[in-house]
Parts: C-alpha cells; structure tokens; sequence
C-alpha cells in the first residue's frame, strides 16, 4: 500500500511538472493578450520577438508578466453639463498608455497636468492631431477622419510619465464610452494607486466634475493581480486581428477595417467567439490603404447667370484639371491641364435663353379729361404682350421703356370772368345819334396772383352811344343809308338814320315821329358781319392795385381767341396787351404822431452819424429818424 502511495506520489509530481513546463512553454510562446487600440499598423500582436525571446505585456523580453501591474477598463457616461469633465488620474511611472473613445461622437479627449497646465485639447482650444510632448513621454493624439471613420479618438503614449496626468472629456454629446489601458512597473511605489484602480477604475465621482447626478460607471475592469506569489492566469483565447475590409477606393488614399476574431492561442486557430468572452470583443478599427494616385479629372464648376433676362443669351463655367492627393484622399490640387487629356474637356461656354421677350402695346386712344375744368388726367391701355401676343405681367417687358399711360390735361380754370374786345372805330350813324359796339364773352380764366371777378355781375355793355353831328330834316319817314357796321369783323350792327320829315318848299323838315305814326317805321338797325375776325387778342378788367401807395401791381387775364371763341395760337404776338401795370406809385404820407419830436436842435448830426440804430438817439432824435426810415425804405423798394 505504502508502495503504491509512493508511486502515485511520483505520478502526481510528474504531471504537476509536465503542466508548469507546459504552462511556462505557452507563457513565452502566447503571452497573455493585452487589450490594444488597433490602428492602422497595429495588425500584429503586442508582444514582439527581441534577441530569440518574445516581449511579455510589461515589455520584458522573455518576461512572465509579473514585474507590472495591468490596469485597464472602460468608462460610460451618460448625460453631463457641457464643458470639461475630469475621467481619470494616471498615476506617476504609468506606461505603455492606451485611450480609446469607442464610437466617433461629438465629444473631444483632453489631457492636463496634475496643476491644470493642458497639454492636449486645454484652454477650450482644440488642438490638430499629431504627437505631444509632455510628462517625460510623447504622447500621440489621434482623430479619424470626421466623415469616412466611425472609430472615436485616441491618446497613446509609450512612457513612463514623470508627473501625473488628467484624462477629461470636453463633453458635447451623450452617452460616451472610453477605453483606457496603462501598466505600473512594480518597482514603483504604486500599491495605493493600482489599489484604487482596483476598487473604482476611476476617481471618486466628486473629483470628476460631475453635476446633477450625473454617473459614469466602469465596464470591463480589468487589474493583473500584483501578489509575486500569486502565479499569472494565462487565457487560452485571444482576440487577433485577422482580416481586413476592402480598400473604400480603388485609386488614391482609401480606407479599410481591421476585423477581429477569437483565436486560440496554441494553435493560432479561429473559434467561436464566445470563448473569449473573457474580454471584449475589439471594435473594427480603421486604417488608411493606399494606392496609386487616381487619374486626374475634370473638375467644373456652376454654370454662370445668363448674361440676358430674355432672349438669346450666354453663361460661362470654370473647368480645371484636377488630381485627388493627400494621405485621405480628402484634398484635391489643380494640376497641367495634359493630364486630363484621357478625357474630353467639358464646354465652358454655353448659349441660354431663359424666355422670349416680350414687347409694350398701346391699345386705346387717350382717354377724355377727367375734369370738365382745370387739370386732371387722361389715360389709355399700355399692356406687355409676349410672343404669342397674349397679355403677361409688366416685368416681362422692359419697364424703362414703358410708355406713359397716364398724363395731366388742362381743361382751363373753373373761374369766369368777362372778356371783351376794343370799341370799334366806326360809328352806326352817319348824322345824328349812333353806337359803336365791341364783343363781350365769359371765359374761365386762368389762376391769377391777385383775385378777378368772375360773370356773376353785370354784363359789360357791348354797344356805346357816339353822335356825328345834327342831320337835315324833312317830312315823312326817311331812311338814311345804312352805316357802317359796328365792327370790322366778326358779328356787329349797322344802322341808319329813320325820322319823320315835312316836305316844305323843296325843304325837308323833321318833325315828331308821332307825326308819321300812321305810317310803317323803317327798321333803323340791323346785324352786320364784314369780314371773319380771326383770332384776337380779349382781355379781361384790371383788378384791384395790390398796394394803397408806394407802388403796387395790377393784372389781368389776355386770351387769343378764334372765330368761334376758342383759344388760338394766330395772335400778333407784339400786339399782345399788357398783363401787369403798376398803380399807386405816390409816396404813403405816414400817420403824424404827435409824441414823435426831437428834442435836441442837431438831431441831423444824429441822422449823418447814423447813430438811429440807437434806442436812445431814436428817442431824443424821434423825427429826424423816423425821416430818415422812410426814405431809406423808399429808395430800397425803388
């Protein structure tokens, strides 16, 4: 029994040492995997070979992982105020660091020192991707491109840091998840650091900056044990990068996914990814695939307004030749115009017509006045016709050019007033007792500066008496020859001469009218008309002077008037009577105020001395001043 003991003893020692070398084996062979941030020349696996030996994930060539302390997991957050949020502190001597925002969003890392100084997106200015140096390290800040990437920004730095840092969020948008990742060598004095990584992952949420019951919770923690003693778990399986995505183009910068898949780490074959559940699986990250550069192309621009509103016009465009350059494909350069002769080069000049123009029509005649006196308006039909002769809105023809279709009419003032003519210079009579006769006429007349009278009043009388001397007398009716007409032209009135005369010894005598009462009375006027008068001037009466003295004005109306008493234009120009004469030029005698006298015999030394302008002087020299007003106003009116 004793023998058997021992020999399953020896047994049981036998295996343990076959798995601890097998176990040691598979330690250097397929060190633990460390959770990277895959970019584009990430496609390998953390650990390297150097000198024959493979690098263990505290990059110790031919290490077992044990000489640091692995301190990773990933941050979520909900909703926070805009602005700077504090996320994580990484400690003094933290190296091979590895952040990682999982998703693109609008939100922005930043890293500060432990008193504020910023060395990464500070200050609220967002800094260009690139390397940063800082803490003793250089640190590396990615931000993919904005339209082509899904994957979020990075922050990577190889270490060890001299000082501590701040890892903050400039917060935008919600729902942010970071990944973060450094190791601590353990000859550092880190236990109560990697203790509090430990415990939270990240500082307490009130060193954090957040407000409001704002949370951020850890997903994923993960800290190697740091306990020398304790021996370090290798896992079986792995996430490996494997495969990628085709290139997004096929000429130029493209860019491609990097797919992950669980791999077992003996054998370096695919499983079923549920065995590494252990950790999670890496999100596909991007990488830039280049090509060749892509043939150049013409590259137009918009074509320009049509240099005519309507009809046949010409607009112009840019065509240049250019080539897509630059590390994404993101940029494009103008390059000779022969490299783009694979193709034809599009016209830069084209013919347009953006309608038919169209033209204004008058379809009416002027319109009557709107007023039967003064002035008012007339109008008639101005439309804009097309092509087809249909009627379309005004702005389709050249307004400028639109004729007028309205205008002002002068009908004539709404005021009367009497016009006549001269008395003629005829007398109706050749003996005797006679007339001469002028013609009289109401017109409008126009405005004046002074008021007329209009032809309420009286009539002016058209015929005046005129007396050329006795005639002789005789008995029975007699009738003298017809006298002259009372007017040259136009309508007047002749008469003659009827009286009853006594035949007495071959002498005539003239005696009553009643005497020849029994027989019929000759008709002893009658209308006259020589000649057509033609047009001539009528005038109106003076009004009334617009001053009592010192000199006034007088007006009248003067009208050329035709035949049938409408205005004219055939008027002798020079015998035009006048419209303005002036009246009461004498002197106005001023009122005598008999308060107003000098009080000093030399007042006219006043007077010369112009000393008037004084209210003393115009006082004790009252009269002489007020002389000297008066001609002084006389002679600047004259």
């Amino acid at each position: 029994m004793a023998r058997q003991q021992q020999t399953w003893s020896s047994c049981f020692r036998r295996r343990v040492q076959t798995l601890l070398q097998m176990t040691l084996l598979l330690s250097i062979l397929f060190p633990p995997s460390e959770p990277l941030l895959w970019d584009s020349d990430s496609r390998r696996a953390p650990e390297q070979e150097c000198d024959g030996h493979q690098e263990d994930v505290c990059g110790v060539c031919g290490g077992d992982g044990r000489s640091c302390d692995l301190v990773n997991g990933t941050l979520s957050l909900s909703l926070l105020s805009l602005g700077y949020h504090k996320l994580l502190e990484l400690p003094v001597g933290a190296q091979r660091i590895k952040i990682q925002e999982i998703q693109k969003t609008r939100n922005y890392l930043a890293l500060k020192t432990h008193s504020g100084e910023p060395v990464i997106n500070g200050a609220w200015s967002i800094d260009r991707p690139g390397r940063f140096h800082a803490a003793g390290t250089v640190l590396t800040y990615k931000r993919p491109n904005e339209i082509r990437s899904r994957a979020g920004e990075s922050i990577t730095a190889p270490g060890p840091t001299n000082q501590e840092l701040h890892l903050y969020v400039i917060y935008q948008q919600s729902n942010i998840t970071v990944y973060y990742e450094y190791i601590l060598p353990k000859d550092n004095d880190i236990s109560t650091h990697s203790e509090t990584h430990t415990l939270s992952g990240i500082l307490p949420l009130e060193n954090h900056g957040l407000e409001n019951g704002e949370t951020a919770r850890q997903v994923h923690p993960n800290l190697v044990p740091s306990d020398p003693s304790t021996p370090r778990p290798l896992p079986l399986y792995s996430w490996v990068a494997m495969t990628t995505t085709p290139c997004s183009a096929t000429c130029g910068a493209g860019r491609r996914q990097v797919l992950f898949s669980c791999v077992e780490r003996a054998t370096q074959t695919t499983v079923p990814g549920d065995l590494c559940g252990h950790t999670p699986r890496p999100t596909p990250q991007e990488e830039d695939c280049q090509l060749q550069l892509c043939p150049a192309f013409w590259d137009v621009g918009e074509w320009s307004e049509c240099s005519k509103t309507c009809g046949l016009g010409v607009q112009h465009r840019q065509v240049l030749c250019r080539q897509t350059r630059g590390r994404h494909g993101n940029s494009t350069v103008t390059v000779a115009t022969a490299l783009c002769e694979h193709t034809e080069m599009p016209e830069t000049t084209a013919s347009c017509q953006l309608k038919i123009c169209s033209e204004w029509q008058i379809r009416s005649e002027w319109s009557p006045c709107s007023v039967p006196c003064g002035v008012g308006q007339r109008s008639r039909e101005v439309v804009c016709v097309d092509n087809l002769g249909d009627v379309v809105p005004d702005e389709e023809c050249n307004m400028p050019l639109r004729p007028q279709h309205l205008e002002n009419c002068d009908m004539g003032v709404c005021a009367q007033s009497w016009f006549f003519t001269h008395w003629s210079d005829r007398c109706s009579a050749d003996c005797g007792v006679g007339s001469r006769s002028r013609s009289v006429v109401c017109l409008m007349s126009q405005i004046s500066s002074l008021p007329l009278d209009d032809c309420d009043d009286d009539k002016p009388v058209e015929l005046t008496p005129c007396n050329l001397g006795p005639c002789t007398h005789r008995t029975e009716w007699y009738t003298g020859p017809w006298g002259q007409c009372s007017s040259e032209c136009g309508n007047g009135t002749q008469t003659r001469g009827v009286v009853c005369v006594i035949h007495s010894n071959s002498q005539l005598e003239v005696t009553s009218g009643t005497n020849c009462s029994h027989l019929p009375r000759p008709p002893d006027s009658q209308p006259c008309h020589l000649k057509s008068c033609g047009p001539q001037w009528y005038t109106t009466d003076w009004s009334s002077c617009s001053r009592s003295c010192e000199g006034g004005y007088k007006v009248r109306e003067v009208r050329c008037l035709g035949d049938e008493l409408t205005p004219s234009d055939g008027c002798d120009p020079v015998l035009t009577p006048a419209t303005r004469e002036e009246c009461n030029t004498h002197v106005c005698i001023p009122e005598i105020d008999e308060s107003c006298r000098d009080m000093y015999f030399n007042c006219v030394l006043v007077v010369q001395a112009r000393l008037c302008v004084y209210s003393y002087y115009r006082t004790a020299c009252c009269a002489s001043c007020s002389r000297a007003f008066q001609r002084d106003t006389v002679r600047t009116l004259r």
